[in-house]
């Protein structure tokens, strides 16, 4: 046995948003991998916490936690019970805008000024492969892209998640 702990209680995705400015939501993200390094990028690159839907990983396995660095235990993170419609009436309740980061031809590129003046934002990451579900983006107020070069369509989520956290990050003054 290398560690023995007591799980912390878990908080409401409420909670969670009281004192947040800009925070990320992941749909479905299934490799602890990801969640690890989503969380770290989210850490370091200014987010104030991670919401999650029920499909996805749970933040506190051992491959999570040691790909964060630890930072899933310093960001503030909650599950939400229902998804779409409870967690964005949830975040909606909270005073959020959302952007979902997808590849759709109707998307604002990221980097658009429209984005960076939003005073709460909630960016909607998914799942590695299928994306974010239809639904899930016509949810969301905005629709989102990483304008991409020499024909690559798309970056691995967390690779995506680190680009849009650092654009999008909350430039309180």
């Amino acid at each position: 046995v290398l560690c023995a702990m007591r799980r912390p209680a878990l908080r409401a995705p409420a909670d969670v948003l009281k004192d947040a400015r800009r925070v990320a939501v992941l749909e479905g993200v299934v490799d602890a991998t990801n969640i690890g390094a989503i969380f770290r990028s989210a850490a370091a690159l200014g987010m104030d916490a991670v919401l999650l839907t029920s499909t996805c990983c749970d933040p506190l396995t051992r491959r999570a936690v040691r790909v964060s660095m630890g930072t899933v235990f310093q960001l503030p993170w909650a599950t939400f019970d229902t998804w779409p419609a409870g967690g964005m009436e949830i975040l909606r309740g909270a005073g959020f805008a959302t952007c979902a980061m997808a590849l759709r031809d109707d998307s604002l590129a990221l980097g658009d000024e429209r984005l960076n003046s939003i005073p709460k934002l909630a960016i909607v990451l998914g799942a590695e492969g299928d994306g974010l579900a239809n639904g899930t983006i016509a949810a969301c107020d905005y629709t989102v892209r990483i304008p991409m070069a020499h024909g690559v369509d798309s970056l691995n989520v967390a690779a995506a998640s680190a680009v849009a956290f650092w654009e999008l990050r909350s430039r309180k003054t």
